[in-house]
């Protein structure tokens, strides 16, 4: 997984789908100079793309959720991340002032049963006497993921609980990196009577300037013990108030994804099953929740983005959630068939949660949560990159007969690869995974064309360059996995669904053009597109025609990558259309390249690889046009109404519009 560095703070943006290494190494054959290659549309006949077939995959991985789409700031905000002993390590919050003015440490005398360590703070200074407190006060500060990401006008709230060995008098402030400047700064002031109890305290701080490497403080001048604990710190204007940061949700619906894989991945799994994620942690109050230590990524979770946040984001995306859950198998260890039934109910009572009626069992801790309405769950995953492990048949099949049995129209995922053989199980769908160098997944477009169009659909659900050619998402790997895709919608009548990965990753633990280039074709009608054989090893082109919903406008999508180091002179012809079937005036051409094949994109340089976009002046069913080396083109052509024969329809056609 990669992303880019907004500052030093959470900075995270989708992996711009652009990776490299020297040119002539990755193609096979260039189209020669100076050649004319001719691709041949047939818009007469066409077949429909499933609706699944491009959405994303969200695993926590590399700050992806933590630190990213959501929101939290504070980082260990309940003081778990150094375990359930104690003394523990408090990383990332850190002491202001003096061992003489100030003790930190733990304790277990949190008010929260499932998170029972506390801050302790034994502050020895006061505001008279012999020793006095340093004008600011003394305590602890949390620098969040890599520094606060503060914005000038903004409202954060924060929400902490505390209890004092006499009256209480803190200052909550966000300042920057070194305490200096205040931002934004409230007190909490309460008499001993009213803070010898843990109370809950939120406040609401509004930022009179920006500073992209901010912290929160916590500080006082008054001498006694303060308990601290779940100290949170979250922007007011979070996606609909779920939670998400904004920004990031409006580049995910821009893709349009038609499907969202949660929560992993390896996350899923776990080095260990005593660290693998279970969705029932993950419910409930935010400060309830224990978290736990991801130990294939190798950092602390909150778990704030749990079971029922992973769904709402579906719904808040409008699309589909498939949810990946454990098998009773680990990286290292693995639970026996005979045994494995309390994971089996794990994940029945997930599904109810998902799916039951408020007043069932799970359905009520859901509709408590605040959503008494099912989440549209349809589709889950036993298990993830466990196909060939020991257990894995014996536990599927025994998943599998349970599900089937109490929600017999939920579709079943097999981690087991059908593309080359068929299964020896039942599932309605298998799942693929592809990391490799941009060469071989480029070559890989035909993957599936010889695959059997009998049994099981594929769910390409990981696929991504990777390697010296991926860089922090360079051109090259945009190229490669472009043709990728292009390969996977042509072969949309066995691949039923695809999702890059990583989606998201942080620039201090790392796409997105290429993937708004398939934006349409999920649902759209796939057209018959030829080029000569001897061009496919560095030429690949598909087609499709669709409709905006925006204003109800048809279009042809004609999209090309070269992967070759020549530009191809290339002659378009487009048959089944009538002669002025297509209009000049709202056609465009689309091309995503650079200067150099290991550009990419970064926060000093947002827009190094980014798509330009130009009226077609030429365009019509016969064009003459050039290919840019190392590029991918895409000509969407405004078109008239026409009707389009489906394949395997004998009697009917479907219009374009």
């Amino acid at each position: 997984m990669r992303v880019y560095k907004e500052a030093p703070s959470i900075g995270l943006l989708l992996f711009l789908l652009i990776s490299l290494c020297s040119v002539w190494q990755y193609v096979a054959s260039d189209v020669q100079a100076n050649q004319t290659v001719q691709l041949h549309v047939n818009a007469s006949t066409g077949r429909l793309i499933p609706e699944t077939l491009f959405g994303i995959f969200f695993e926590e991985i590399n700050h992806a959720g933590a630190g990213g789409l959501w929101a939290e700031l504070v980082s260990n905000r309940g003081f778990e991340a150094g375990g359930p002993n104690t003394p523990s390590n408090i990383d990332p919050w850190s002491i202001i002032g003096e061992e003489s003015s100030l003790v930190v440490s733990t304790d277990r005398s949190s008010c929260f049963e499932r998170n029972k360590i506390a801050l302790k703070m034994d502050v020895l200074c006061d505001s008279q006497g012999d020793n006095i407190c340093p004008a600011g006060g003394v305590g602890v500060y949390n620098p969040g993921f890599w520094g606060m990401n503060i914005e000038e006008g903004k409202t954060y709230k924060v929400v902490l609980y505390v209890r004092s060995s006499g009256s209480l008098n803190v200052s909550v402030s966000l300042t920057g990196s070194s305490g200096t400047p205040t931002l934004a700064a409230a007190n909490i002031i309460a008499s001993a009577s009213e803070a010898s109890n843990w109370t809950k305290k939120e406040i609401l701080l509004q930022a009179k300037e920006s500073n992209t490497n901010s912290r929160l403080q916590l500080t006082t001048t008054n001498k006694g013990v303060i308990w601290f604990d779940q100290v949170s710190a979250m922007p007011n204007d979070t996606y609909k108030g779920h939670g998400f940061r904004t920004e990031l949700f409006e580049m995910l619906e821009a893709i349009k994804p038609q499907f969202l894989r949660f929560p992993g991945g390896c996350f899923v799994e776990g080095e260990w099953l005593r660290n693998a994620f279970r969705w029932k942690e993950t419910v409930g109050p935010w400060e309830e929740r224990p978290g736990h230590f991801g130990d294939v990524w190798m950092y602390w979770t909150d778990d704030g983005m749990g079971h029922l946040e992973f769904l709402q984001l579906a719904e808040d995306l409008k699309t589909r959630p498939i949810w990946v859950f454990n098998n009773g198998i680990s990286h290292n260890d693995q639970v026996d068939s005979s045994v494995v039934s309390p994971f089996i109910q794990e994940a029945l009572d997930g599904i109810e949660f998902a799916r039951g009626d408020p007043n069932s069992t799970w359905g009520s801790l859901r509709a408590k949560m605040g959503h008494p309405e099912p989440f549209d769950l349809r589709y889950v995953a036993i298990g993830n990159e466990d196909c060939g492990k020991k257990n894995y048949l014996g536990n599927y099949l025994k998943f599998h007969e349970a599900i089937r049995s109490a929600y017999p129209d939920i579709k079943m995922i097999s981690n087991c690869d059908g593309s080359s053989k068929p299964l020896d199980h039942p599932a309605d769908f298998y799942d693929f995974h592809v990391y490799t160098s941009a060469n071989n997944l480029f070559s890989m477009a035909h993957k599936f064309d010889k695959t059997s169009r009998t049994g099981p659909k594929a769910f390409v659900s990981e696929y991504a360059v990777t390697g010296d050619d991926a860089g922090k998402g360079s051109l090259l790997a945009g190229l490669a996995e472009a043709g990728f895709l292009i390969g996977l919608e042509k072969n949309s009548d066995i691949v039923e669904m695809a999702s890059y990965a990583p989606l998201f990753v942080n620039s201090n633990d790392r796409s997105y053009w290429v993937q708004q280039f398939f934006a349409e074709s999920s649902g759209a009608t796939l057209l018959d597109t030829t080029i000569p054989a001897n061009y496919s090893s560095s030429l690949l082109a598909s087609a499709i025609t669709w409709t905006n919903s925006d204003d109800d406008k048809s279009y042809i999508k004609i999209k090309i990558v070269n992967f070759g180091s020549s530009p191809v002179n290339l002659t378009i012809s487009i048959s089944g259309l009538d002669q002025n079937s297509i209009q000049k005036s709202g056609s465009s051409k689309t091309v995503l390249t650079s200067a150099n094949l290991m550009d990419e994109n970064s926060f000093s340089e947002p827009n190094k690889v980014v798509p330009t976009q130009s009226l077609l002046e030429n365009a019509g069913k016969e064009m003459d046009v050039v290919i840019l080396p190392y590029s991918f083109t895409s000509f969407d052509l405004l078109k008239e109404s026409t009707s389009i024969r489906m394949k395997g329809d004998d009697y009917s056609s479907r219009s374009s519009i």
